[in-house]
């Protein structure tokens, strides 16, 4: 290898602003950023999840794109044919808000927003591949959007049902589970607390996919997603018990319970106030007092029905329910802390070993009957007795008393089942996922409905349905479609009478539970995607994005590919081989950044400043990926400064590159190339690993270490050297991802042909990166004493105490322990003495 000069006769002053949008310029007219489908290099889809167009990016979008960037970057150098597309998340509340407060058509201010924010992302320098662009509100995009709807239809995935339904009183409009944030229950857009309301609603059979979804094996998801997700789902395992009433054709009253062995001591039954048997049982003269506490439980909040802190009230509705194992008429109430939506929305109270109906049982005077007890250890007195033990066993449980409890919850189910009263049974938490909206600005579900024939889908011929654009956006409750009698008419495909189009609009979370697949082959107007190339590109390699999607779009998105693969229409199993979360940069106030708080920090005047390669590095160094923080510029001039030193090690001017000849102290020149070499490919083997890892913050600091190794030996005089060049050219290389404009402007600047973006990533040369013995310079107040003999790993305390033990060194301490004892690792040691010598 030859050393590399400057070429150019081009100013050595750094300045971002002269090159940076010409080096844009250039990759976007050469196509660079492409990825062609015929390339037959392997592919490697890398994704982040893509944003809504809310008007303007702010430094939180570039922290979320730039880390999937720099991995997207360096795995193209490895050579791989990468995919990483952008597009915008266009449907949604947001824009229909603005067509109510401005008067703008919801398309309109969408189509504008996303001009801006395109624009904003491209300053950004990210090797987004532009020409795969998706916007889910353009009809191209959401007439497969439709089209996916009509296949879960006809699959019997997508169904109509009555349900209770949580509404947003400000937005007017059904919310999903998932968008009910918080004990508060609370709006995920907006922060109004939600009501109740019934509705018939559309719905997809995500629980038919419950236990397929707990399942992780062969995907690398981070723990707490894992966790969130197992959580939600909520799969608990026990069993079923009918309780037969005293009513003529009425069903039993099922219940689901994790401890059958506990139901000898079921004394009472609590159902839901919206269980639909209360209505069915409710004695007359019981019945004004349990309405009342039906339409009181109804406005209450979950939370406030759940708390701990309040007492448990209910109203005995007047019917008696029989206890399977004990034959015993027990009572039946309602209480509102029984919800509607876990298990069968009944209970079997066990006052002696549930804390709530404990509680419930004291309050109204119910009997509370101890059945599980610690062998030979009385029964508490006053509580109930939760706890498990490896010893407890049944009393007063008939032919069960002494079994061992965990003994008897399979003998009781079984004894249950042989009576045809109960049955081993698994109960999820999840629901089924809730996705009609009664809003305008989404992808309208394709169904009619003919008096004749009810529901029919739409045929797939006359996709998309398309939204007419003369709307009243006033919020009413009902979606403004609901008024355009033109748009509404519609043929029955059945009979072909008039029939009347749903008004409901799907769910946004739907148009993000496909749109990577679409990705793959965006503009094929005759199937959704090509299924060859999504063969070819899916599984996603890397996805990304933010840890709040958890139990929304990180879930459907998972159960949209395993429907999707029942039906036929992919190959694999999960959309993604591994999944990372990047933190949350909040406002300088430590909220998330927001329009309305006023605390969003824009990057066009960070980038006007500093360029797009100081903000993308300072963001990337502030701290683990992961976490984010609060938004502080403090640190932005010293990363400016940082890549101004590179641009000063890359392009040494002739005065700088001669400085002072190597001496003895510093090592000889064959020693100093010796450990530039080791610095610079130790350097690939630690980037590299940082940037698989996500862990670009210490990837950072390892090219700063490297970049001042560089100033040294340039300031020794070795800046003409084969090893000072191979070593710029290695930085240049491992930097590129990271501030992609600055190392291509210096590669140029070098010599080398463009572009840095598809040259080989370095690899390190491993018989300079395994530890050797290194010799250090042992100073004694700065001159040189002796040199020791290490390997690179040895610990400092030992360095230190091998240097005290040099004769060499004892001889100027004279018997005195040393003031100090100073290193710089790899480079040298110096023992500094005392002021006073020791007595002799």
């Amino acid at each position: 290898m030859t050393a590399e000069t400057p070429t150019q006769t081009r100013p050595d002053r750094f300045d971002p602003g002269a090159f940076e949008q010409k080096w844009r310029d250039r990759w976007e007219a050469d196509e660079l950023d492409t990825a062609r489908d015929d390339d037959p290099r392997p592919k490697r889809y890398i994704l982040t999840m893509y944003p809504y167009p809310s008007g303007d990016l702010h430094i939180g979008h570039w922290y979320a794109a730039t880390g999937p960037d720099i991995v997207a970057r360096m795995h193209r150098m490895r050579g791989f044919n990468v995919m990483f597309p952008m597009g915008f998340d266009s449907f949604g509340l947001p824009a229909e808000n603005a067509a109510i407060d401005r008067g703008i058509p919801p398309a309109e201010w969408t189509k504008a927003n996303i001009d801006r924010m395109r624009t904003q992302f491209r300053s950004m320098g990210a090797m987004f591949d532009w020409s795969r662009e998706v916007v889910t509100s353009d009809p191209d995009y959401y007439r497969w959007t439709q089209w996916i709807f009509l296949q879960f239809y006809k699959a019997g995935l997508a169904y109509r049902a009555l349900g209770a339904v949580d509404w947003c009183p400000k937005d007017q409009v059904v919310l999903a589970r998932e968008q009910v944030l918080g004990t508060e229950r609370r709006c995920w857009r907006c922060n109004t607390p939600v009501v109740k309301r019934d509705l018939e609603q559309w719905w997809f059979r995500i629980t038919n996919y419950s236990d397929e979804l707990l399942d992780y094996s062969g995907i690398d998801y981070p723990e707490p997603i894992r966790l969130v997700q197992t959580n939600w789902i909520g799969r608990s395992e026990g069993a079923e018990i009918d309780f037969g009433v005293e009513a003529d054709d009425v069903e039993p009253i099922r219940v689901f319970t994790t401890r059958p062995d506990t139901v000898f001591g079921a004394t009472f039954m609590v159902l839901a106030p919206e269980h639909p048997l209360v209505s069915v049982l409710t004695t007359d003269d019981r019945r004004s007092e349990v309405e009342a506490y039906v339409a009181t439980a109804r406005r209450e909040t979950e939370i406030e029905r759940m708390s701990t802190e309040r007492e448990r009230t209910g109203v005995f509705i007047g019917a008696s329910a029989i206890n399977p194992m004990t034959n015993e008429r027990i009572p039946v109430w309602i209480a509102d802390y029984v919800l509607p939506g876990y298990g069968s929305g009944a209970i079997m109270g066990v006052p002696a070993h549930d804390e709530r109906d404990h509680d419930f049982a004291r309050r109204y005077d119910l009997p509370i009957r101890y059945v599980v007890v610690p062998a030979g250890a009385s029964v508490p007195e006053g509580k109930a007795f939760l706890a498990h033990t490896d010893d407890e066993v049944l009393v007063d449980s008939g032919e069960f008393s002494g079994m061992p409890a965990s003994e008897a919850i399979g003998a009781i189910t079984r004894a249950l089942e042989e009576r045809g009263t109960g049955r081993a049974a698994v109960t999820y938490r999840q629901r089924d996922w809730l996705i009609s909206r009664q809003r305008y600005w989404g992808a309208p579900i394709p169904i009619v409905y003919c008096e004749e024939h009810g529901a029919q889908p739409v045929a797939e011929s006359e996709l998309p349905v398309t939204l007419p654009e003369d709307v009243d956006f006033a919020p009413t409750g009902v979606s403004p479609l609901q008024h355009h009698e033109q748009w509404l008419a519609a043929t029955c495909p059945v009979c072909g009478k008039p029939a009347r189009r749903e008004t409901d609009t799907l769910d946004t979370f739907i148009d993000s539970a496909w749109y990577f697949l679409r990705y793959c082959s965006p503009s094929n107007e005759d199937v959704a995607w090509d299924h060859e190339q999504v063969r070819a590109w899916m599984p996603m390699h890397l996805y990304t994005g933010g840890a709040e999607h958890g139990v929304l779009h990180l879930l459907y998105y998972r159960f949209f590919v395993k429907a999707l693969r029942d039906l036929g229409y992919v190959s694999f199993d999960e959309p993604t081989l591994k999944l990372r979360n990047q933190g949350q940069i909040l406002g300088a106030d430590h909220n998330r950044m927001s329009k309305s708080r006023g605390n969003v920090q824009a990057p066009d005047e960070l980038v006007e400043r500093y360029g797009a390669d100081t903000i993308r590095a300072f963001l990337m160094f502030i701290g683990p990926w992961d976490q984010g923080g609060p938004w502080n510029p403090t640190g932005i001039d010293g990363m400016h400064r940082w890549l101004g030193r590179v641009w000063g090690a890359a392009l040494p001017s002739a005065a700088r590159a001669s400085g002072p000849p190597a001496d003895e102290v510093l090592g000889t020149s064959e020693e100093l190339t010796r450990a530039l070499r080791r610095a610079a490919h130790a350097t690939i083997d630690a980037v590299t690993n940082d940037i698989d890892e996500l862990h670009f913050n210490t990837a950072i600091s390892k090219l700063m270490e490297l970049t001042n190794a560089l100033i040294r030996e340039r300031e020794s005089g070795l800046a003409g050297t084969e090893a000072y060049a191979e070593a710029v050219d290695i930085l240049l290389k491992l930097l590129a991802p990271i501030a992609p404009h600055v190392a291509e402007e210096l590669w140029e600047r070098r010599g080398h042909p463009y572009s840095i973006h598809v040259q080989p990533w370095p690899v390190a040369d491993p018989d300079l990166v395994v530890a050797e013995t290194i010799e250090l310079p042992v100073q004694v107040d700065g001159k040189l004493r002796d040199r020791l003999v290490v390997t690179p790993d040895t610990p400092a305390d030992e360095i230190e105490r091998m240097a005290l033990a040099s004769e060499h060194v004892q001889r100027y301490l004279s018997g005195s322990k040393p003031a100090k004892v100073i290193q710089i690792p790899g480079r040298l040691v110096n023992v500094v003495t005392p002021s006073e010598p020791a007595d002799r």
